[in-house]
């Protein structure tokens, strides 16, 4: 049995103030050509289709056309979830219609979930697909034993799905958690606060194969048939060495899965420069010009408008940052016994916070004396 493994699409996200439905359409034209080539049997999409539950209209029509494609002109067979960042019930719409096509679809988190069994030359593997759902929803329709968390919650769906499962069949769980051990990245939004969103890798052990979503790095948790394949495309800065691909996942007759990442290549990639605003001016990063950017910027004091002028270099500039800020310690704001000790002072402390450094004699003199300029001309005549 092979199948793809992709997940955590994220249509209709905004980066910077930016819409990457561009990027996202030009990346699943490459997914619909792996489909093309490799004829799996099954694809498999573990969650965040969308970025939000309330997707825009452009978004649902990119997924529409998509799932029509592939459904309708190669006929094959999908299991796709709701992930946390989806609105299940607007996801597993029409489901039961759609399941006569075999475009399996877990939406909503309900009593009974659905599954897709296909047979290849060794026999059934069944799908078993686990929508995300916050542990008190899960609590309505599978109930479990207290604490109300993630761990006890996935535990008592994975029971229900097991208890389904033919004797001898090989299966693949689709599910959207963080698995302890996962590598984060700075895209994702976390599950729950404190811990509780973690699950142990152990509660899949009734599985051949998992395919993951959530964490936007492809990585393995546990045992390698327990895989995140990663997000369709780099969502933040962190992920820059990160290689986004589509997984092709091969199932043996004894239930062995091994793992082949099929790259996909973004329409703008990624990149961070760094250096004064005088040297990424006057020797552009070539690399830069046609990439979504972020600069660090080493100029230390004022500069008058860098965004704008970086920009006629760097069109996709999305974020300017400087980095004589980023090791400051974080403001605080003055007490009364600070006010006290004067403007001069206050507006040192001020400088030291902000900016990693202390006011020398030239530049006290100078505050000194705007300050009395300034308060003789406030004094009434």
């Amino acid at each position: 049995m092979r199948f793809i493994h992709t997940s955590d699409w994220h249509l209709g996200k905004v980066l910077h103030q930016h819409s990457l439905l561009e990027d996202q359409q030009h990346a699943l034209e490459q997914l619909f050509q792996i489909l093309v080539d490799q004829r799996p049997d099954a694809l498999v999409i573990a969650g965040d289709v969308f970025d939000r539950s309330v997707p825009p209209a452009d978004a649902v029509r990119v997924l529409d056309d998509f799932l029509a494609r592939v459904s309708l002109d190669l006929a094959l067979p999908v299991v796709m979830i709701a992930g946390n960042h989806d609105g299940a019930e607007r996801l597993g719409f029409g489901a039961r219609l759609m399941a006569e096509r075999r475009l399996c679809i877990a939406g909503p988190m309900r009593s009974e979930l659905p599954t897709l069994t296909l047979h290849d030359a060794h026999g059934p593997v069944v799908f078993f697909p686990l929508p995300y759902a916050d542990p008190a929803a899960i609590q309505l329709t599978h109930p479990y034993d207290e604490p109300r968390t993630h761990q006890r919650a996935t535990e008592a769906l994975v029971a229900h799905a097991l208890q389904q499962k033919p004797a001898g069949a090989r299966s693949v769980c689709v599910a959207h958690a963080f698995v302890y051990g996962g590598s984060e990245s700075e895209s994702e939004r976390p599950l729950t606060l404190g811990g509780t969103g973690l699950v142990d890798h152990t509660v899949f052990d009734g599985f051949d194969y998992v395919a993951l979503g959530h964490l936007h790095r492809p990585q393995s948790v546990g045992r390698a048939a327990v895989r995140y394949c990663g997000s369709l495309l780099k969502y933040s800065f962190s992920e820059l060495d990160q290689q986004k691909a589509a997984d092709l996942v091969e199932l043996g007759a004894d239930g062995t899965a091994t793992c082949t990442p099929l790259p996909i290549t973004p329409r703008r990639d990624l990149v961070r420069i760094e250096g004064t605003l005088h040297s990424l001016l006057s020797e552009p990063v070539a690399a830069a010009r046609s990439a979504y950017v972020q600069v660090q910027l080493t100029d230390e004091g004022a500069l008058l408008d860098p965004l704008a002028k970086l920009r006629t270099v760097y069109p996709h500039l999305m974020d300017l940052r400087r980095t004589f800020l980023s090791g400051s310690a974080s403001p605080v704001l003055p007490q009364r016994d600070a006010i006290r000790t004067g403007r001069v002072e206050l507006f040192a402390n001020f400088y030291r916070q902000v900016n990693a450094g202390e006011l020398d004699a030239a530049q006290r003199a100078t505050l000194t004396s705007v300050f009395d300029t300034v308060l003789r001309d406030e004094e009434p005549t």
